[in-house]
Protein backbone atom coordinates (compact mmCIF):
# COMPACT_ATOMS: atom_id res chain seq x y z
CA UNK A 1 0.00 0.00 0.00
CA UNK A 2 1.63 3.49 -0.97
CA UNK A 3 1.97 6.19 1.87
CA UNK A 4 -1.16 7.95 3.12
CA UNK A 5 1.14 10.68 4.16
CA UNK A 6 2.12 13.94 0.95
CA UNK A 7 5.59 13.04 -0.47
CA UNK A 8 6.25 16.34 -1.44
CA UNK A 9 3.90 19.68 -1.26
CA UNK A 10 0.91 20.59 -3.25
CA UNK A 11 0.18 23.73 -5.31
CA UNK A 12 -2.87 25.59 -4.06
CA UNK A 13 -4.49 24.84 -7.63
CA UNK A 14 -4.38 21.38 -6.92
CA UNK A 15 -5.57 21.58 -3.18
CA UNK A 16 -8.39 23.27 -4.85
CA UNK A 17 -8.89 20.75 -7.76
CA UNK A 18 -8.64 18.25 -5.13
CA UNK A 19 -12.37 19.42 -3.60
CA UNK A 20 -13.38 19.49 -7.04
CA UNK A 21 -12.72 16.03 -7.65
CA UNK A 22 -14.51 14.82 -4.48
CA UNK A 23 -17.45 17.18 -4.99
CA UNK A 24 -17.75 15.10 -8.04
CA UNK A 25 -16.95 11.59 -6.34
CA UNK A 26 -20.56 12.24 -4.61
CA UNK A 27 -22.69 13.53 -7.19
CA UNK A 28 -26.28 12.29 -6.93
CA UNK A 29 -27.63 9.65 -9.14
CA UNK A 30 -25.05 7.09 -8.45
CA UNK A 31 -25.61 3.77 -7.80
CA UNK A 32 -23.86 2.79 -4.71
CA UNK A 33 -21.91 -0.62 -4.38
CA UNK A 34 -19.56 -2.98 -4.83
CA UNK A 35 -17.51 -0.11 -6.68
CA UNK A 36 -15.71 3.07 -5.03
CA UNK A 37 -16.93 6.63 -5.50
CA UNK A 38 -13.90 8.63 -7.34
CA UNK A 39 -13.63 11.78 -8.54
CA UNK A 40 -10.50 13.22 -10.85
CA UNK A 41 -9.46 16.68 -11.79
CA UNK A 42 -7.79 17.38 -14.76
CA UNK A 43 -5.18 20.61 -14.46
CA UNK A 44 -3.70 22.07 -17.38
CA UNK A 45 0.33 22.46 -17.32
CA UNK A 46 -0.37 26.58 -16.25
CA UNK A 47 -2.69 24.78 -13.34
CA UNK A 48 -5.99 25.80 -15.30
CA UNK A 49 -9.01 23.42 -14.57
CA UNK A 50 -10.12 21.80 -18.27
CA UNK A 51 -12.10 18.92 -17.36
CA UNK A 52 -13.85 17.20 -14.07
CA UNK A 53 -14.96 13.65 -14.29
CA UNK A 54 -16.69 10.69 -11.69
CA UNK A 55 -17.16 7.20 -11.90
CA UNK A 56 -20.81 6.16 -12.39
CA UNK A 57 -21.09 2.98 -11.36
CA UNK A 58 -19.92 -0.82 -12.20
CA UNK A 59 -18.88 -1.47 -15.88
CA UNK A 60 -18.76 2.76 -16.84
CA UNK A 61 -15.21 4.50 -17.44
CA UNK A 62 -13.66 5.09 -13.75
CA UNK A 63 -13.46 8.60 -12.88
CA UNK A 64 -10.05 9.34 -14.76
CA UNK A 65 -11.09 7.96 -18.05
CA UNK A 66 -14.54 10.08 -17.88
CA UNK A 67 -12.33 13.79 -16.95
CA UNK A 68 -9.69 12.08 -19.98
CA UNK A 69 -12.50 11.70 -22.43
CA UNK A 70 -13.67 15.48 -22.18
CA UNK A 71 -9.98 16.89 -22.70
CA UNK A 72 -8.79 14.99 -25.34
CA UNK A 73 -5.25 15.89 -26.55
CA UNK A 74 -5.41 18.82 -24.10
CA UNK A 75 -4.45 15.99 -21.14
CA UNK A 76 -0.94 15.72 -22.59
CA UNK A 77 1.60 17.43 -19.53
CA UNK A 78 -1.70 18.34 -17.36
CA UNK A 79 -2.11 16.86 -13.99
CA UNK A 80 -4.95 14.91 -12.51
CA UNK A 81 -6.26 14.99 -9.14
CA UNK A 82 -7.72 12.31 -8.41
CA UNK A 83 -9.51 11.23 -5.27
CA UNK A 84 -8.23 7.26 -4.91
CA UNK A 85 -5.20 6.12 -6.37
CA UNK A 86 -5.66 5.16 -10.25
CA UNK A 87 -6.33 1.28 -10.51
CA UNK A 88 -3.52 -0.94 -12.49
CA UNK A 89 -5.68 -4.01 -12.77
CA UNK A 90 -8.37 -4.99 -16.02
CA UNK A 91 -11.68 -5.80 -14.73
CA UNK A 92 -14.94 -4.82 -16.66
CA UNK A 93 -12.91 -1.18 -17.81
CA UNK A 94 -9.06 -1.32 -18.46
CA UNK A 95 -6.45 0.28 -15.83
CA UNK A 96 -6.63 3.61 -15.15
CA UNK A 97 -2.71 3.80 -14.99
CA UNK A 98 -2.92 2.56 -18.72
CA UNK A 99 -5.22 5.79 -19.81
CA UNK A 100 -3.37 8.21 -17.71
CA UNK A 101 0.22 6.94 -19.48
CA UNK A 102 -1.76 7.11 -22.89
CA UNK A 103 -2.65 11.14 -22.67
CA UNK A 104 0.76 11.95 -21.94
CA UNK A 105 -0.25 13.22 -17.93
CA UNK A 106 2.99 14.48 -16.16
CA UNK A 107 1.65 14.46 -12.64
CA UNK A 108 -0.93 12.44 -10.60
CA UNK A 109 -1.96 13.56 -7.09
CA UNK A 110 -3.88 10.98 -5.34
CA UNK A 111 -5.96 11.86 -2.18
CA UNK A 112 -6.42 8.01 -0.82
CA UNK A 113 -4.29 5.14 -1.49
CA UNK A 114 -6.07 1.91 -2.50
CA UNK A 115 -6.24 -0.61 -0.19
CA UNK A 116 -7.79 -3.03 -2.38
CA UNK A 117 -4.97 -6.15 -3.96
CA UNK A 118 -6.66 -6.39 -6.75
CA UNK A 119 -6.80 -3.11 -7.73
CA UNK A 120 -4.02 -1.45 -5.97
CA UNK A 121 -0.01 -0.60 -7.22
CA UNK A 122 -1.39 2.32 -9.94
CA UNK A 123 0.90 4.49 -7.90
CA UNK A 124 4.31 2.80 -8.46
CA UNK A 125 2.99 1.62 -12.20
CA UNK A 126 3.20 4.99 -13.30
CA UNK A 127 6.02 6.21 -11.42
CA UNK A 128 8.13 3.25 -12.98
CA UNK A 129 6.97 4.76 -16.41
CA UNK A 130 8.15 8.10 -15.52
CA UNK A 131 4.68 10.33 -13.77
CA UNK A 132 5.85 12.32 -10.89
CA UNK A 133 3.13 11.19 -8.36
CA UNK A 134 1.78 12.74 -5.39
CA UNK A 135 -0.20 11.06 -2.51
CA UNK A 136 -2.27 14.40 -1.79
CA UNK A 137 -4.43 16.32 0.67
CA UNK A 138 -8.10 15.53 1.81
CA UNK A 139 -7.71 12.10 2.92
CA UNK A 140 -10.28 11.94 5.83
CA UNK A 141 -12.68 13.30 3.38
CA UNK A 142 -12.06 10.86 0.47
CA UNK A 143 -12.01 7.95 3.06
CA UNK A 144 -15.51 9.62 4.00
CA UNK A 145 -16.53 9.21 0.59
CA UNK A 146 -16.27 5.58 0.39
CA UNK A 147 -17.03 4.33 4.51
CA UNK A 148 -18.98 1.69 3.03
CA UNK A 149 -16.61 0.31 0.33
CA UNK A 150 -13.70 0.47 2.74
CA UNK A 151 -15.68 -1.03 5.53
CA UNK A 152 -16.40 -4.18 3.01
CA UNK A 153 -12.75 -4.38 1.83
CA UNK A 154 -11.97 -5.72 5.63
CA UNK A 155 -14.84 -6.72 7.05
CA UNK A 156 -16.22 -9.03 4.39
CA UNK A 157 -19.87 -7.51 5.46
CA UNK A 158 -21.42 -4.17 4.84
CA UNK A 159 -21.27 -1.17 7.22
CA UNK A 160 -24.73 -1.26 9.58
CA UNK A 161 -26.04 2.07 10.11
CA UNK A 162 -29.13 2.05 12.91
CA UNK A 163 -31.35 4.45 11.83
CA UNK A 164 -33.75 5.73 15.06
CA UNK A 165 -36.73 8.32 15.57
CA UNK A 166 -37.74 8.38 19.25
CA UNK A 167 -39.70 10.62 21.34
CA UNK A 168 -37.41 12.31 24.51
CA UNK A 169 -38.65 9.39 26.56
CA UNK A 170 -37.28 6.47 24.29
CA UNK A 171 -40.54 5.49 22.71
CA UNK A 172 -40.65 4.45 19.36
CA UNK A 173 -44.13 4.34 18.81
CA UNK A 174 -47.50 4.37 20.98
CA UNK A 175 -49.54 2.14 22.92
CA UNK A 176 -51.81 1.41 20.00
CA UNK A 177 -48.56 1.09 17.25
CA UNK A 178 -49.36 4.36 16.16
CA UNK A 179 -45.79 6.19 14.26
CA UNK A 180 -46.28 8.46 11.94
CA UNK A 181 -44.83 11.01 13.03
CA UNK A 182 -42.78 11.38 16.05
CA UNK A 183 -40.18 13.40 14.15
CA UNK A 184 -40.52 16.62 12.27
CA UNK A 185 -40.32 16.91 8.44
CA UNK A 186 -37.02 18.14 8.63
CA UNK A 187 -35.45 14.80 10.23
CA UNK A 188 -37.50 13.23 7.79
CA UNK A 189 -36.04 14.97 5.21
CA UNK A 190 -32.46 13.75 6.57
CA UNK A 191 -33.59 10.58 6.79
CA UNK A 192 -34.10 10.90 3.17
CA UNK A 193 -30.71 11.62 2.91
CA UNK A 194 -29.39 8.55 4.83
CA UNK A 195 -31.66 6.66 2.30
CA UNK A 196 -29.74 7.86 -0.60
CA UNK A 197 -26.13 7.25 0.97
CA UNK A 198 -27.05 3.33 1.40
CA UNK A 199 -26.91 0.57 -1.02
CA UNK A 200 -30.06 -1.15 1.02
CA UNK A 201 -32.34 -0.61 3.53
CA UNK A 202 -33.72 -3.33 5.87
CA UNK A 203 -36.49 -3.91 8.28
CA UNK A 204 -37.67 -7.28 9.84
CA UNK A 205 -40.99 -8.78 9.10
CA UNK A 206 -42.78 -7.30 11.93
CA UNK A 207 -41.98 -3.85 10.63
CA UNK A 208 -42.78 -4.68 7.27
CA UNK A 209 -46.38 -6.48 7.89
CA UNK A 210 -47.46 -3.64 10.87
CA UNK A 211 -46.19 -0.41 9.00
CA UNK A 212 -46.06 -1.87 5.23
CA UNK A 213 -43.30 0.75 4.64
CA UNK A 214 -42.36 1.68 1.27
CA UNK A 215 -38.46 2.08 1.74
CA UNK A 216 -37.96 3.87 -1.23
CA UNK A 217 -35.77 7.54 -1.75
CA UNK A 218 -37.99 10.37 -2.70
CA UNK A 219 -37.33 13.22 -3.46
CA UNK A 220 -38.39 17.04 -1.57
CA UNK A 221 -41.68 17.16 -3.23
CA UNK A 222 -42.36 13.22 -1.51
CA UNK A 223 -41.67 11.70 -5.36
CA UNK A 224 -39.78 8.06 -5.44
CA UNK A 225 -36.62 8.26 -7.03
CA UNK A 226 -36.24 6.02 -10.44
CA UNK A 227 -35.76 2.68 -9.56
CA UNK A 228 -32.53 2.63 -10.76
CA UNK A 229 -31.34 4.81 -7.70
CA UNK A 230 -33.44 2.83 -4.93
CA UNK A 231 -31.98 1.20 -2.21
CA UNK A 232 -32.04 -2.67 -2.19
CA UNK A 233 -35.05 -3.25 0.30
CA UNK A 234 -34.38 -5.93 2.44
CA UNK A 235 -36.15 -7.53 4.70
CA UNK A 236 -35.17 -10.14 7.85
CA UNK A 237 -37.42 -13.24 8.77
CA UNK A 238 -39.38 -16.10 7.65
CA UNK A 239 -42.93 -14.42 7.33
CA UNK A 240 -43.88 -13.89 3.83
CA UNK A 241 -44.31 -9.98 2.54
CA UNK A 242 -47.79 -10.41 1.45
CA UNK A 243 -48.31 -9.62 -2.60
CA UNK A 244 -50.30 -6.27 -2.39
CA UNK A 245 -47.38 -4.62 0.27
CA UNK A 246 -45.53 -1.68 -0.69
CA UNK A 247 -42.66 -3.51 -0.76
CA UNK A 248 -44.00 -4.94 -3.70
CA UNK A 249 -44.46 -2.48 -5.89
CA UNK A 250 -42.04 -2.98 -8.12
CA UNK A 251 -40.32 0.98 -7.51
CA UNK A 252 -37.15 -1.28 -6.10
CA UNK A 253 -35.91 -5.06 -5.46
CA UNK A 254 -36.88 -6.74 -2.61
CA UNK A 255 -34.81 -9.39 -1.10
CA UNK A 256 -35.99 -11.30 2.43
CA UNK A 257 -32.93 -12.79 5.05
CA UNK A 258 -33.67 -15.55 7.19
CA UNK A 259 -31.50 -17.65 9.19
CA UNK A 260 -28.52 -16.44 10.81
CA UNK A 261 -27.90 -12.49 10.67
CA UNK A 262 -24.18 -12.48 9.86
CA UNK A 263 -24.60 -15.02 7.25
CA UNK A 264 -27.36 -12.81 6.14
CA UNK A 265 -25.24 -9.42 5.88
CA UNK A 266 -22.66 -11.70 3.86
CA UNK A 267 -24.54 -12.61 1.37
CA UNK A 268 -25.69 -9.06 0.67
CA UNK A 269 -22.11 -7.89 0.60
CA UNK A 270 -21.67 -10.84 -1.87
CA UNK A 271 -24.45 -9.26 -3.93
CA UNK A 272 -22.30 -5.91 -3.91
CA UNK A 273 -23.96 -4.33 -0.97
CA UNK A 274 -21.70 -2.16 1.05
CA UNK A 275 -23.44 0.40 3.32
CA UNK A 276 -26.93 -1.17 5.09
CA UNK A 277 -29.58 1.42 6.45
CA UNK A 278 -30.94 -0.56 9.43
CA UNK A 279 -34.26 0.59 10.43
CA UNK A 280 -35.76 -1.79 11.71
CA UNK A 281 -38.07 -2.17 15.05
CA UNK A 282 -36.59 -3.17 18.78
CA UNK A 283 -36.37 -6.69 18.03
CA UNK A 284 -34.42 -6.30 14.74
CA UNK A 285 -32.27 -3.45 16.40
CA UNK A 286 -31.23 -5.77 19.78
CA UNK A 287 -30.86 -9.20 17.31
CA UNK A 288 -28.05 -7.19 15.49
CA UNK A 289 -26.62 -4.62 18.48
CA UNK A 290 -26.29 -8.21 20.66
CA UNK A 291 -24.70 -9.84 17.01
CA UNK A 292 -22.39 -7.13 17.10
CA UNK A 293 -23.76 -6.14 13.45
CA UNK A 294 -24.58 -2.26 13.86
CA UNK A 295 -22.01 0.24 13.43
CA UNK A 296 -22.99 3.72 14.15
CA UNK A 297 -25.83 4.90 15.16
CA UNK A 298 -28.33 7.79 14.29
CA UNK A 299 -31.02 8.59 16.26
CA UNK A 300 -33.52 11.35 15.92
CA UNK A 301 -34.84 12.86 19.00
CA UNK A 302 -38.30 14.75 19.02
CA UNK A 303 -39.07 16.97 22.41
CA UNK A 304 -42.07 15.21 22.81
CA UNK A 305 -43.65 12.43 25.78
CA UNK A 306 -45.37 9.25 24.87
CA UNK A 307 -44.61 8.03 28.63
CA UNK A 308 -45.77 4.36 27.25
CA UNK A 309 -45.45 2.26 23.73
CA UNK A 310 -42.66 0.77 22.62
CA UNK A 311 -39.08 1.19 23.05
CA UNK A 312 -36.13 1.81 20.63
CA UNK A 313 -34.61 -1.34 21.10
CA UNK A 314 -35.48 -4.58 22.84
CA UNK A 315 -33.71 -6.80 25.35
CA UNK A 316 -30.22 -6.61 25.22
CA UNK A 317 -29.13 -8.93 27.82
CA UNK A 318 -27.59 -5.88 29.55
CA UNK A 319 -27.95 -6.63 33.77
CA UNK A 320 -26.11 -3.92 35.45
CA UNK A 321 -24.99 -0.55 34.50
CA UNK A 322 -21.96 -2.10 34.77
CA UNK A 323 -22.02 -3.57 31.25
CA UNK A 324 -23.87 -0.49 29.94
CA UNK A 325 -22.92 -0.66 25.78
CA UNK A 326 -21.78 3.13 25.59
CA UNK A 327 -21.02 4.82 21.97
CA UNK A 328 -18.27 6.69 20.74
CA UNK A 329 -17.71 9.92 19.07
CA UNK A 330 -20.89 11.39 19.26
CA UNK A 331 -22.03 13.99 17.50
CA UNK A 332 -25.10 16.12 18.22
CA UNK A 333 -26.80 18.57 15.30
CA UNK A 334 -30.15 20.65 15.66
CA UNK A 335 -32.20 19.73 12.86
CA UNK A 336 -34.99 23.10 12.67
CA UNK A 337 -36.82 25.14 15.19
CA UNK A 338 -40.07 25.64 16.98
CA UNK A 339 -42.65 23.01 16.59
CA UNK A 340 -40.05 20.99 13.71
CA UNK A 341 -37.61 20.74 16.25
CA UNK A 342 -35.38 17.51 16.34
CA UNK A 343 -32.16 16.40 17.68
CA UNK A 344 -29.53 14.17 15.83
CA UNK A 345 -27.33 12.30 17.49
CA UNK A 346 -24.72 10.34 15.74
CA UNK A 347 -22.48 7.75 17.56
CA UNK A 348 -20.10 4.37 16.56
CA UNK A 349 -20.34 1.68 18.78
CA UNK A 350 -16.71 -0.25 19.69
CA UNK A 351 -15.69 -2.30 16.92
CA UNK A 352 -16.65 -6.42 17.97
CA UNK A 353 -15.08 -8.88 15.28
CA UNK A 354 -18.18 -10.82 13.53
CA UNK A 355 -18.00 -14.45 13.45
CA UNK A 356 -16.45 -15.67 9.80
CA UNK A 357 -18.67 -17.79 7.43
Amino acid sequence: MEPTTTTEPVTAAEAAAMLLALEAARAPGVPQGPNPRVGCTILSPGGTVVAVGHHRGAGTPHAEVDALDRVGDAAHGATAVVTLEPCDHTGRTGPCTEALLRAGVARVVYALPDPNPVAAGGARRLREAGVDVVAGPHQDEARDVNRGWLFGLTHDRPLVTWKTATTLDGRVAARDGSSQWITSAVARRDGQRLRRECDAVMVGTGTALRDDPSLTVRDAEDRPAPREHQPLRVVVGSRGVPQGAHLRDGRAELVQVTGDLIDGLASLHDRGIRHVLLEGGPTLAASMLRAGLVDEVVAYIAPALLGTGPGAVGDLGIGSIDSILRLHDAAVAVLGEGPELTVRVTATLPHQPTTQR
